[in-house]
């Protein structure tokens, strides 16, 4: 993997430093005394641009308003001004390798004639409320893994390991970052797409409350609660899945249910983990790739390759335009690019290999994770025999009224059958579909509520 020229030897360092630390070594107050100063963000990223200028430095991200925004309403495009600075095509994506995976090199060769990343400038757009920078500095020197990494002891903030010392702190950053100061609520579409674009959306609600957050919290071990209902087509309508989720996986392993509208009864859901279906998905994605990772990560060994420069979705507000229909976006073999945006960032490289004796139909995850919000932005899957078999792409964007970078969509595309997902547009629902000022209570995340959501 070639690594860009300005940060070359330093990483080769890193990686070589990483790989001689314990799983749970911690960084010290001096280093996390860095946090926010003149050569780290408050989040761990590096504060300066790159030697060229293409990557800018870190000013705070979003800090104002666009003038055209209007609370309640879908969000506006802060730089909708933006031109792209040039496209990488299957004609010249040669001249443009070293700044992409394997599984983007893979989407032009598979597409020659429609692929195409229009490159626009670098906009390092993401924030966190003053509050949540707070809780990382505090919280850097404290938070460790537990034995084996399947956990996190101290948990105190959702960047738990700004300075990362190996590939599964990375991991877990990603895992644990900040979505919300207490609980949302989203509505979004998942879209199974065949080979031929001939579609289906699948129309989901979803309720999470992050349970650290809950004043009080009488279940110090869970991280999150999520229920998710589906609300179309007729024939899904009215399943729910329920997933409690925990820090310490060793300790007490995720629990999942739902309740199938059809038999009317809950049930455990052993399988809403590792490579279980992904819900609706028409076998295009497994329980642990939602969010582009999820769940526990034990099945894993986990190494820091080091850190590059990558042309990566970002910014990606023409994803969620209240003016298209999904047949605008969703096209034969992958995404309408007069709708995507790509920029250089600096990302976090973690290869993931399956442990002896394990078992998921992935036996290898390359991870290329945003050194500003700690989102994973590309991912390629390895098949049994070492042979690349899917990509995915996280397309974010930040939620600036509330200072929350998220993801406007997610999509997977298998290199072999020629079908994809996509997963989180809502242009055709009426107006915004995040509520950040969601409110639940404990007892709403339960089997018996499970029934009564089904129900309604």
């Amino acid at each position: 993997m070639i690594l860009s020229n300005l940060l070359r030897t330093s990483l080769a360092a890193l990686a070589l430093t990483a790989a001689a630390l314990p799983a749970s070594a911690k960084i010290t107050a001096e280093q996390a005394a860095e946090l926010g100063g003149e050569r780290l963000t408050p989040m761990g990223a590096e504060r300066a641009g790159n030697a060229d200028g293409s990557i800018p430095p870190w000013t705070g991200g979003i800090t104002e308003l666009p003038e055209n925004y209007q609370e309640g309403e879908r969000l506006v495009d802060p730089f909708a001004d933006d031109k792209p600075l040039f496209t990488i095509t299957a004609e010249n994506y040669e001249q443009h390798k070293d700044k992409l995976s394997p599984g983007q090199v893979a989407l032009f060769e598979r597409y020659p004639d429609t692929f195409r990343m229009p490159i626009y400038p670098t906009r390092r757009s993401a924030r966190l409320p003053q509050n949540e920078f707070d809780l990382i500095k505090a919280g850097a020197t404290e938070t460790d893994m537990v034995k084996g990494g399947n956990g996190l002891l101290n948990f105190k903030a959702n960047v738990p390991f700004p300075i990362p010392q190996n590939g599964l702190e990375v991991i877990w950053n990603h895992i644990t970052r900040y979505r919300t100061a207490l609980g949302v609520e989203r509505r979004y579409t998942q879209i199974p797409v065949q080979a031929n674009g001939a579609f289906a959306p699948v129309l989901f609600e979803e309720f999470s409350l992050f349970a650290n957050r809950v004043p009080n919290n009488p279940y110090p071990n869970r991280l999150f609660v999520f229920m998710q209902k589906i609300l179309a087509p007729a024939r899904l309508e009215g399943d729910v899945l329920l997933v409690h989720e925990n820090i310490d996986q060793v300790k007490e392993p995720r629990a999942a249910w739902v309740y199938n509208a059809g038999q009317r009864r809950v049930r455990r859901a052993p399988n809403i983990a590792y490579d279980g279906p992904g819900t609706a998905s028409d076998g295009l994605r497994t329980a642990d790739d939602l969010d582009l990772f999820n769940g526990a990560p034990d099945r894993y060994n986990w190494e820091l390759v080091g850190k590059r420069e990558m042309y990566i979705p970002y910014n990606s507000y023409g994803l969620r335009r209240g003016d298209l229909d999904y047949k605008d976006i969703v096209k034969p073999g992958h995404m309408n690019p007069d709708y995507l945006r790509y920029e250089l960032h600096r990302v976090w490289v973690v290869d993931s290999t399956l442990k002896e004796g394990a078992r998921h139909i992935y036996a290898r995850r390359t991870y290329y994770v945003d050194e500003d919000t700690w989102q994973i932005g590309i991912i390629d899957h390895y098949d049994g025999r070492g042979e690349l078999w899917r990509v995915k792409e996280g397309h974010p964007i930040m939620h600036y009224q509330v200072e929350v970078p998220w993801l406007a969509a997610e999509s997977l595309h298998d290199l072999i059958s020629g079908r994809y997902l996509v997963i989180g547009l809502d242009n055709e629902e009426d107006g915004y579909q995040y509520d950040f000022d969601y409110v639940g209570k404990f007892e709403d995340f339960t089997p018996s509520a499970l029934r009564r959501a089904g129900r309604r």
